[in-house]
């Protein structure tokens, strides 16, 4: 993300610059009209698409004494409506970071255009990153996955979700679709677009594939470990950025990196090659959702696979592009053998121009005293 520069000038309306400068109002403004909406009855059922989580299920349980209706919910293709209305939350929440915690910060620390960059970047994503991890590991608990990992699969088609589950992959998608119009409100470098492409699409692709093949169990499990790890990443960044001394946590990430890839690939492998391939419910069934075919599986396997490969390789770069950088910076600190040697030389020669008879060197005039 580019630095954005403010102007006493006040830009043309509707220019890019105009648009940049006050994207979190414009948001604001259009979020508000469904907010509105509510209001009416005329609009309410238009806008309650947009803020409230469809496709509600009720189900009445016999627990206890008295029967109880538990709401559940499942996906459709009305979530597109929601997905977008959080995806405009987003971008206001988004702004609202931006402006009153890390531009405040970057102010007294005075980085350059790429630490600037780099820490949005960071602080971002650590944001995000800490309250999705905090919200995932509460609903893990809440259903008791991590303590029945057979919940992964069992009953598979898991089509009803409890109301946390739900909105958290709403809330997922919205967030990082909203990092696609990101990239033009905060001027990211041509360079940087690539990268940050690849990544969101990344994302994407996966929590949507989990969320419409109702693997949303395992979904859930592999994005909280991937999030905490990539926590620990940014908030190891931005330690850095404030004291270069600082990178204990990037050897702790490094660790844990690798061994949340090889969890990511057990889990997978486990609930996906094994778990399903021998559950009850075999077959393809759009209206049941139900995709527990034997080329699905393989499909979402090598998609893992590749992912975790393609993570596995840019870290390796990573970390040789680290380790090259501190041998670089070890040799600088040290003096070249060559100008050492060279310092010793002219030492040597200006002291034997000096005379230095104390060291036993014959001077003219103890060559006379001898012959005498």
């Amino acid at each position: 993300m580019g630095i954005r520069k403010k102007s006493n000038k006040n830009p043309p309306v509707l220019s890019h610059e105009f648009v940049i400068q006050n994207h979190a109002d414009i948001v604001s403004c259009v979020a508000m009209v469904f907010l509105l909406g509510l209001m009416f009855e005329v609009t309410s059922k238009f806008a309650v698409l947009f803020i409230t989580v469809q496709y509600n299920v009720t189900i009445s349980t016999n627990e206890g004494p008295e029967e109880t209706a538990v709401n559940h919910f499942h996906h459709g293709i009305k979530d597109l409506a929601t997905v977008f209305f959080y995806m405009l939350v987003a971008i206001i929440m988004h702004a609202i970071i931006q402006e009153y915690v890390l531009d405040k910060l970057n102010r007294k620390k005075h980085f350059s255009k790429t630490k600037h960059s780099k820490f949005n970047e960071s602080g971002q994503l650590s944001a995000f990153y800490l309250f999705s991890f905090a919200w995932g590991t509460n609903i893990l608990l809440s259903e008791n996955f991590l303590s029945n990992p057979v919940a992964l699969w069992e009953g598979y088609p898991h089509t009803l979700m409890p109301f946390q589950m739900k909105f958290f992959y709403i809330c997922q998608m919205g967030y990082w679709l909203h990092a696609l119009p990101e990239l033009y409100f905060q001027k990211a470098k041509k360079e940087d677009i690539p990268r940050q492409l690849v990544y969101i699409f990344l994302y994407l692709v996966h929590i949507a594939g989990a969320y419409i093949l109702n693997l949303n169990r395992l979904g859930l499990v592999l994005l909280v470990l991937h999030y905490f790890v990539e926590l620990l990443f940014h908030v190891s960044r931005l330690v850095y950025f404030s004291n270069e001394n600082r990178q204990m946590g990037f050897t702790i990430w490094a660790v844990l990196f690798v061994i949340g890839r090889l969890l990511t690939l057990s889990l997978s492998v486990l609930t996906v090659g094994f778990g399903l391939s021998t559950a009850e419910n075999q077959g393809f069934d759009l209206a049941a959702g139900n995709f527990n075919v034997f080329f699905v599986r393989m499909t979402v396997l090598s998609a893992i696979c590749f992912t975790q490969a393609f993570m596995m390789w840019k870290f390796i770069n990573f970390q040789l592009r680290r380790w090259r950088e501190h041998a670089e910076a070890k040799n600088l600190k040290k003096p070249p053998a060559k100008a050492a040697a060279k310092s010793k030389s002219k030492k040597d020669k200006a002291n034997g121009v000096n005379g230095v008879s104390s060291h036993g060197a014959d001077s003219p005039r103890s060559r006379k005293e001898k012959s005498s």
